[in-house]
């Protein structure tokens, strides 16, 4: 069943279905001599909060564009809630890296924050009140209520990092898909983006974080997906992060720290 949603049809979720389920999906860029993902299947389901690692060129923001729709895979198949990808557009949302986004695009926070409405309304209806309460929690989240009239490129790294994290929330998708969000942000602007996670992961949203920051990972995430172009490891993050594996998938040998003297002594003695 299909029902009209911002002059669009929209796919409703299959009954039963994870929130994603890839199969055997194969991307390879024009001209690249291999392929940037292999035969990648895994499945995530509602409520979930999963971090994505692995080193750098490994593919996850590859993935994660996949799944957003913006890369056609060569071969496999995604499913969101069911549904192929792009069957339903307002139920997931993207957070690129900041470095991706046209930040002298003159637009204000509140301006930028109101486009994660766009999935629903179309690019020709206006926004409403519905639309305009979704921004302004979002702005109230993320602590921008302050800054919603200033340009967005006269804004920090945090700052833009935390309106690209209101657009997503503005957008009130059921799946969020964030490509290194805490990539230059304080200490304190973290501790904001993932205490949002929390909430919306107790809310029943599924979210994908892709991440660098091997710290975070036991106390802020349950689940860890290591990819190297390939799934290397999938499970609890501390099966997932243990030094042999690491060290297998990043490709060097883990440092074995030699006896203390007294075990010398010891030895030598018998």
């Amino acid at each position: 069943m299909n029902f009209p949603y911002g002059g669009r049809l929209h796919a409703m979720p299959q009954e039963g279905a994870p929130a994603l389920q890839a199969r055997n999906l194969r991307v390879t860029y024009p001209g690249a001599e291999r392929s940037a993902l292999e035969d990648v299947s895994l499945a995530v389901e509602h409520g979930e909060k999963v971090a994505l690692i692995g080193p750098n060129g490994a593919g996850k923001s590859t993935l994660i564009k996949a799944v957003a729709g913006l890369i056609a895979p060569d071969s496999g198949q995604i499913l969101v809630y069911g549904n192929r990808v792009g069957a339903c557009h307002h139920r997931t949302a993207y957070v690129p890296q900041r470095g991706e986004v046209r930040w002298n695009f003159p637009v204000t926070v509140e301006q930028a924050v109101m486009m994660g409405r766009y999935a629903h309304l179309g690019w020709l209806k206006r926004p409403g009140a519905k639309d305009r309460a979704a921004v302004s929690r979002a702005l109230e989240a993320m602590n921008l209520l302050p800054l919603s009239g200033q340009q967005v490129g006269n804004l920090s790294g945090g700052q833009q990092q935390r309106v690209m994290l209101a657009r997503a929330l503005a957008q009130e998708s059921d799946l969020l898909l964030l490509d290194e969000p805490l990539n230059n942000v304080d200490v304190r602007t973290q501790a904001l983006i993932f205490d949002i996670l929390d909430q919306l992961a107790i809310e029943g949203k599924t979210i994908i974080v892709s991440t660098h920051d091997l710290g975070t990972l036991e106390a802020e995430f349950r689940r860890a997906i290591f990819l190297d172009r390939a799934v290397v490891a999938d499970g609890p993050v501390q099966q997932v992060i243990n030094p042999d594996l690491l060290a297998r998938a990043y490709g060097f040998q883990p440092h074995i720290c030699p006896p203390e003297p007294e075990a010398f002594e010891v030895e030598f003695q018998r």
